[in-house]
């Protein structure tokens, strides 16, 4: 059986040239071609394509949010974004959104058969440096964790108090407690966050 595809693309001669790749190519069928976002809402649940290539930059609705609103009313149709952008953030919106897969417009034609292929037979095909924008995404060094995480309530409050000049005794003051207990915070404080002067214990706040 062929497989079933729908283009999603604002650029009419562009659409036309995808189409007739579909429609020429063995074991292709091209069910319909939409040049907006809301056309391709009304069309899509009904023609059932197997494969979607969808643009983002669309009048109107865009791409991203189109692939969400259609995954709410098909949640198995595959969509696959065929788009200029390669930024990350519009990357990673698009496979929130749902979008199976991410090529850019100048994956050659073979290319794009076989992607197509691809998703059909439940893989996520994507051009090549996509693929290692999507992989170093993930190879990012996880954040230092929080130095002050370890404080009581109490210290934190000494501690920002520190942060704000305060002196010992008005840092008592403003408390309510004791110098000699405002003295004993601050020790611990420097205990737990392995440091030894205010202005270290500071940066270890101001990093928070």
């Amino acid at each position: 059986m062929s497989i079933r595809v729908a283009i999603v693309e604002d650029n009419d001669q562009y659409r036309g040239t995808l189409a007739q790749v579909f429609a020429e190519a063995e074991g292709f069928e091209c069910v319909g071609d939409y040049a907006t976002a809301e056309d391709a809402l009304q069309a899509l649940p009904r023609v059932n394509p197997d494969v979607v290539l969808m643009d983002i930059n669309l009048p109107g609705m865009n791409g991203v949010e189109c692939v969400r609103r259609l995954k709410q009313l098909v949640p198995e149709m595959q969509v696959v974004m065929l788009t200029v952008h390669e930024d990350t953030d519009n990357i990673f919106n698009a496979l929130a959104a749902g979008a199976t897969g991410y090529l850019l417009k100048r994956t050659t034609r073979a290319e794009l058969l076989e992607a197509v292929r691809e998703v059909h037979r439940g893989g996520s095909p994507m051009t090549p440096q996509i693929a290692r924008k999507v992989v170093q995404s993930f190879q990012r060094p996880a954040p230092a964790p929080d130095a002050t995480a370890e404080l009581t309530p109490r210290e934190r409050e000494v501690l920002d108090y520190l942060a704000q000049g305060l002196l010992y005794k008005e840092i008592a003051h403003k408390l309510g407690i004791s110098y000699e207990t405002v003295h004993t915070h601050i020790r611990r404080i420097y205990e737990k966050l392995q440091v030894r002067t205010r202005t270290e214990a500071v940066a270890k706040v101001l990093k928070r």
